[in-house]
């Protein structure tokens, strides 16, 4: 079972940038799936964005199409979202996510293993 580690939260303004990364321990995570999912205050997680097991291919909520990007080093067993203009409906908390699976999936349901979260607040 892999565990994975967010860091690179925190507090910005409106228009800023901020990197998250995700790291995993306990198994390779190079052939698989990973995703970024977002919790804000008072509602559902949502899906944010989403890489293949080879990192060819990725995928991307409307929301932040054109301003976020996902990659993915292997060698470093480490996954992450780059986060370019940012807007205060960005603020939540960024979870990162694995399944034992090649191909992505935007449906939470179908991702078996899940970081604690890193908040990331866009203050306007």
């Amino acid at each position: 079972q892999a565990q994975l580690v967010e860091s690179g939260g925190g507090l910005v303004q409106a228009g800023g940038s901020l990197r998250l990364s995700c790291t995993a321990s306990g198994r390779t995570i190079s052939k698989y799936a990973m995703a970024w999912f977002r919790q804000a205050h008072g509602k559902e997680r949502a899906f944010v964005a989403a890489v293949n097991g080879s990192g060819g291919s990725t995928y991307y909520a409307d929301s932040v199409k054109g301003r976020f990007t996902i990659s993915r080093d292997n060698a470093k067993n480490t996954l992450y979202l780059q986060m370019n203009s940012l807007k205060p409906d960005d603020t939540a908390v960024y979870y990162c996510a694995t399944r034992l699976y090649y191909f992505a999936s935007y449906n939470e349901y179908d991702f078996d293993t899940w970081g604690q979260g890193t908040q990331v607040t866009v203050s306007s």
